[in-house]
């Protein structure tokens, strides 16, 4: 990138720094934010394509990267906004699968992997904001939400995986020749549209009457339902059981992150050492940091990350000088702010009453 314009940088800079801003409304605008997240990590790749000259050998690293920030982050939302028990647990299921997958494909390289454990978890959150945008997702059934993951699983998911990650193929390229080579398919996707256009209106008279009006801001939709903190969220949360998660989580993000990175090579247990000593150091500043704001509380996370990311990516590369400065940030800003949401957040549903 040492030869790229002032134009080329402009666009990176925007396109990197929308990719790390817009998930952080994930929290309070879950549906919004998670589709624009989803939007932009769609044609990144084409915008750089058309609007720079920039080599994107690289950037294949951040990319994964990014789609796990922004993922992780949907995932502590989850733990923030949604009230039943049962359906949360049904999330964690499904992000915890995927990055085990996930991990599994960067310590492999299979590609098949990434169909065995498909992103279910992204379209179950948007499934289940949709309906939380007019209804009360909590009084759904165990059923309805199995009912939900497993349709998205199956019909969804599963092909889609198929596509891009085993066939490996390019839907526009697909479509292009599709219809080139048979004209006809214009015609059964305008009578799709006409079917839709007549049936939609018919199946939306037949939901349930909504809750309340129309919203995205899900602390709206916490002081409809009584999901409100009894008093001021600052401390993280205290138990065994939180501090394994933390380790988990920060620790699997961790790995599939300098996994997916090129310049590094170290074993697991390297990455377990690290973070685990991390998240310690974490939360034993938790009390102290639990009176401070969230900014604060993000930056003084990072400024620990970086040091642990330092010692990692010296065990990891031989010498530190191989990942840049750059890169560190990144990831220390990334473990960071998984380590600050999930106490806030965890804290916050302890603190909540239904």
């Amino acid at each position: 990138m040492a030869d790229a314009s002032t134009v080329d940088w402009a666009v990176f800079v925007l396109v990197v720094g929308l990719r790390l801003v817009v998930p952080l409304f994930i929290p309070r605008f879950p549906l919004p934010a998670i589709l624009a997240a989803l939007v932009i990590d769609g044609i990144d790749k084409s915008i750089f394509a058309a609007f720079t000259g920039l080599p994107l050998d690289n950037y294949q690293s951040y990319d994964k990267a990014l789609d796990i920030y922004y993922l992780t982050i949907a995932y502590l939302s989850v733990l923030r906004n949604w009230r039943n028990p049962f359906a949360v647990g049904v999330a964690a299921f499904l992000w915890y699968y995927r990055l085990v997958g996930v991990l599994l494909f960067e310590l492999t390289d299979e590609r098949w992997l990434l169909m065995v454990f498909p992103n279910t978890f992204e379209y179950f959150v948007i499934a289940i904001e949709v309906v939380r945008t007019r209804w009360d997702a909590a009084r759904l059934s165990r059923a309805a939400f199995l009912w939900t993951a497993g349709l998205i699983w199956v019909v969804i998911k599963l092909p889609q995986e198929w596509w891009i990650h085993v066939a490996q193929l390019d839907f526009t390229d697909e479509f292009g020749e599709l219809v080139d080579a048979h004209p006809w398919v214009w015609g059964v996707l305008a009578a799709l549209a006409v079917v839709l256009v007549v049936v939609g209106p018919r199946l939306l008279r037949r939901l349930p009457p909504a809750d309340w009006p129309f919203t995205v801001d899900a602390d709206v939709v916490a002081q409809r339902v009584g999901w409100v903190p009894r008093g001021p969220v600052g401390v993280a949360p205290r138990g065994v059981a939180h501090l394994a998660e933390k380790v988990v989580l920060a620790g699997l993000v961790t790995a599939v992150l300098f996994e997916s990175y090129p310049a590094t090579e170290g074993p697991l247990s390297v990455v377990a050492l690290v973070v685990t000593g991390t998240v310690l150091v974490h939360a034993v500043l938790a009390l102290w940091r639990g009176r401070a704001s969230l900014g604060v509380e993000v930056v003084v996370n990072t400024v620990i990350s970086v040091v642990a990311m330092l010692v990692f990516a010296a065990f990891a590369t031989g010498q530190r000088g191989q990942v840049s400065v750059g890169d560190v940030l990144l990831f220390a800003y990334v473990v960071a702010l998984v380590v600050t949401l999930y106490d806030r957040y965890s804290a916050r549903r302890e603190a909540s009453v239904a």
